[in-house]
């Protein structure tokens, strides 16, 4: 199948204190500003080529606002749009720069979770700051943690098993891995286009919940040291540094200072198209998300955004 899908673009985030936010999110995360309009700031991480990857928008109440995916190619929008509408899903089509700076051309559309989707082609390059020929490992000059790029975005669902299919059998994703009650239905999955273990998750919860959206750090000495960052600043930590069995990733989870959790995630393994997708039982949900501690503490169910 071709990779119309390949990657998280972006998500929009909520914040009912734009200021406060923008702080922490470039001076202790260390993401880049790119762009600001009356009521939202555009950001990047460090080494993403293309305009934003997070934007932080002035609201009274904070979660997610939409979660976007980057197609390879501007005909991507039409072939998505025509299985959409075939399925009585309404679609809503914007032009380059229509929804805010430096933003392609998109469609946008609702899962039956509500949480807003969009698919974009032609989001404007701003480049890494590093030249294009015989580039240093990294720029000198970043602040904060500074995760290299966005990774996946993990959001709650009623219904996990029709979220599940509208992302596989509209959205062409692929099921890597799920947890499965005792009764045989699902209680988490994870659906990757990007060859990594999860693009994006969902979990048994809330429609429009938002659980995290995640950094990926290039190694496990990254997120110990992230973790040492957070602290120093004060940062709320949810789950120090320790090791996922889904996905068989490292992590730290972390809010920012209005409510929105955060991850910072390396690890995991390369999915093929034919990958076999791991099940998870019931009795080793713990294991499964926190595979040292074998257990998972209730405010990671119980507290999202």
């Amino acid at each position: 199948m071709t990779d119309r899908i390949l990657r998280l673009q972006h998500v929009e985030i909520r914040v009912p204190d734009l200021e406060l936010c923008t702080a922490y999110y470039t001076e202790v995360l260390g993401l880049i500003e790119t762009a600001r309009t009356d009521n939202q700031v555009f950001l990047k991480c460090w080494d993403e080529q293309e305009h934003h990857s997070v934007i932080l928008r002035q609201a009274p109440t904070y979660g997610l606002d939409h979660m976007s995916f980057k197609v390879a190619e501007l005909g991507d929008l039409d072939h998505f749009t025509r299985k959409l509408e075939a399925a009585s899903v309404p679609v809503k089509r914007y032009a380059a720069r229509e929804l805010g700076p430096g933003w392609g051309e998109a469609i946008r559309f609702e899962a039956p979770s509500g949480h807003l989707v969009e698919l974009v082609h032609g989001m404007e390059r701003v480049g890494n700051m590093l030249p294009m020929t015989n580039p240093p490992p990294r720029p000198q000059d970043l602040v904060g943690i500074a995760p290299p790029r966005l990774d996946h975005v993990f959001v709650m669902a009623e219904d996990v098993e029709a979220f599940t299919r509208f992302f596989t059998e509209l959205l062409e994703f692929r099921l890597t891995e799920q947890i499965v009650a005792n009764d045989g239905h699902q209680l988490a999955t994870f659906l990757e286009r990007s060859h990594t273990p999860h693009d994006i998750a969902v979990i048994t919860g809330p429609n429009g919940g938002l659980h995290h959206f995640a950094f990926w750090m290039d190694d496990w000495n990254g997120i110990r040291e992230a973790a040492d960052t957070l602290a120093y600043h004060g940062v709320e930590i949810d789950v120090a540094p320790t090791r996922h069995g889904v996905t068989r990733g490292y992590t730290t989870y972390f809010f920012d200072p209005v409510g929105n959790r955060n991850e910072l995630f390396t690890g995991g393994y390369w999915v093929d198209p034919d990958f076999e997708p791991i099940t998870w039982t019931e009795e080793e949900m713990g294991r499964a998300i926190f595979y040292y501690q074998r257990q998972v503490n209730e405010r990671f169910f119980t507290v999202h955004s």
